[in-house]
């Protein structure tokens, strides 16, 4: 059975002539009338609200943490280790300050696709249209991006046989977990995540042993990377300005959670509670996770190490934990890593088709994708979108005319720009509901459901740098000896692709530039009240009484 994404008309929107009525007068409903059209939508809203805290914080994880955080990031260990690391310190700061962004004007307004709505609500609808599509592309590019690597992840063991089975294995994984219901897609993230943040938490303490000694050849190698062959790759100032900037494109691959959350807030049961929480334990996940894994692989291996660029022929052999424990000579523990790689491949390709089909669902809702993917199953799940979704996932069979390297690196180019290109749209956004709620006069202390003390100079401070590093991110192909067309079609072609959208349903729809005095911060502020006071009652009635519970309740 299939629906209509329900749409409510406002009664002052209410048209006699265009219902055909021939009664012009005005017509009026009570409150108890209103109370029970609100509380139908509340109800409708939380049937669809199946994602619980537990879910939410694990899922954002999953969205954040990839393949990449574990082997892509080896291309950065390049720049040297205090590069790196240093790198990672930076891009950290740009993605918590759009952290802080998102915390403030998601937790006010969960809608489904939060941040790609909100850009049309606060700027101009031509804006959400743009960095709805380009999130679009590129969660649907990190689908293409999990399900090629698969196979060059498997040929660490010697598989040979036809990359597009483990394609066609993977597309159908990701389609199962996500056309059916939100809850299973949750709990299969969930378990998935806690499996990434173990390998994580479990390759920082693999460093720490191995640099005191704990290894085969009781090598205490300690920082030595750091001295021989040195903390940066490069002796010139402009070979180490290409070094840092080397190493801000990796974080910027690796580094994700805000527009996940995001995403996730409008399937989120009490959003309230959940999503701000969600949103304040970024900077842990930044800290330790990404920061820390720039870390360890800075000390783990060298940054000349042949093998960082081309691995040993195999995706899981390019990683700097891989690369680390061959060099040690440490046996088995290799191949468990590049299994533990395999969940991080799966979970990492979940959570980018749910993005990428609630994205396109966003779209529909606005008016500016088909209709048809408007429809939920009976499960609340935009079955049409994830179909639409999976069909283009099936680009990834493009790795079967190249090498996978090739393929790899291109859409690793490609998802770092229109990433950057989402914290620009992200931030810009905020400034100008910053904006907006000053010229209205309205106290955020007293308006915000959380608001943070960062603001607005973390809103100036990630468009800065995100909007100097979308063209930054690709030049060295302009670097003598560089040029090759499709690098440059890859690190540059969606910021015109995603321009050319927005400008279009600009100047086709004539969509309006919301003056801050204009922007409408008050629609659905009642309803996500009542939506809150529901959840709420809900917890009075119904508090935790195993300890099972009120451990979950504490944890998340």
């Amino acid at each position: 059975m299939e629906t209509e994404a329900p749409k409510i008309y406002e009664m002052e929107d209410y048209d006699p002539k265009a219902a055909g009525s021939v009664d012009q007068t005005e017509i009026h409903i009570s409150e108890t009338e209103e109370a029970d059209i609100m509380r139908a939508k509340v109800l409708d809203s939380v049937n669809h609200r199946k994602l619980n805290a537990r879910q939410i914080q694990l899922s954002s994880i999953a969205g954040a943490i990839g393949a990449a955080l574990f082997v892509a990031i080896g291309s950065g260990v390049t720049a040297g280790p205090v590069a790196l690391l240093i790198g990672f310190i930076f891009w950290a700061t740009v993605v918590y300050s759009v952290a802080q962004c998102q915390l403030e004007i998601v937790s006010l307004f969960p809608l489904d696709g939060s941040f790609i709505r909100l850009a049309g609500r606060m700027v101009d609808p031509a804006l959400g249209t743009m960095v709805g599509y380009n999130h679009f592309f590129a969660q649907t590019s990190f689908v293409i991006f999990e399900a090629t690597v698969i196979n060059t992840l498997v040929s660490y063991w010697g598989y040979s046989e036809s990359p597009a089975i483990l394609i066609s294995v993977s597309l159908l994984l990701y389609l199962a977990i996500n056309v059916y219901r939100a809850d299973l897609f949750g709990e299969a993230e969930f378990w998935l995540a806690l499996g990434k943040v173990l390998l994580a938490i479990g390759l920082i303490l693999y460093t720490f042993i191995t640099m005191v000694g704990g290894n085969p050849l009781k090598d205490r190698f300690g920082f030595r990377y750091w001295k021989d062959p040195g903390p940066w790759a490069g002796d010139s100032p402009s070979t180490r300005l290409e070094s840092f900037i080397n190493a801000v494109n990796t974080a910027g691959f690796c580094m994700g959670g805000p527009e996940y959350i995001s995403m996730i807030a409008g399937e989120a049961s009490d959003p309230r509670k959940t999503v701000p929480r969600a949103f304040k334990t970024i900077m842990a996940r930044l800290v330790v996770f990404f920061i820390g894994g720039a870390l360890c692989v800075g000390i783990l291996v060298p940054y000349n190490d042949p093998t960082l660029v081309t691995g040993d022929g195999t995706y899981a052999g390019g990683s700097p934990y891989v690369i680390s424990m061959n060099r040690l000579k440490i046996p088995v523990l290799p191949s468990i890593v590049t299994a533990a790689l395999l969940t991080c491949i799966v979970s990492g390709g979940n959570a980018y088709t749910f993005n990428a089909s609630r994205s396109l669902h966003a779209l529909a809702l606005d008016g500016k994708a088909p209709a048809a993917l408007r429809r939920l199953n009976k499960k609340g799940v935009p079955y049409l979108a994830v179909i639409v979704v999976m069909l283009l996932s099936c680009l990834a069979y493009l790795a079967l005319g190249s090498t996978s390297a090739k393929v790899l690196n291109w859409i690793l180019n490609f998802c770092t720009a229109a990433t950057m290109l989402n914290w620009c749209v992200m931030a810009f956004t905020y400034v100008r509901f910053y904006s907006a709620m000053k010229a209205q006069n309205i106290d955020r202390k007293e308006f915000l459901p959380v608001y943070s003390k960062l603001q607005p100079f973390a809103g100036y401070w990630a468009l800065f740098w995100a909007c100097l590093f979308i063209w930054l991110q690709g030049y060295s192909v302009f670097l003598k000896g560089n040029w090759n067309v499709a690098t440059f079609i890859f690190n540059y072609g969606i910021i015109a692709l995603a321009g050319a959208i927005g400008l279009f349903f600009k100047i086709y729809q004539r969509t309006p530039f919301h003056r801050s005095k204009d922007v409408d911060l008050y629609s659905d502020l009642d309803f996500f009240d009542a939506l809150d006071q529901h959840y709420q009652q809900k917890k009075d009635d119904l508090p935790p009484t195993t300890v099972k519970d009120k451990v979950m309740a504490k944890l998340f």
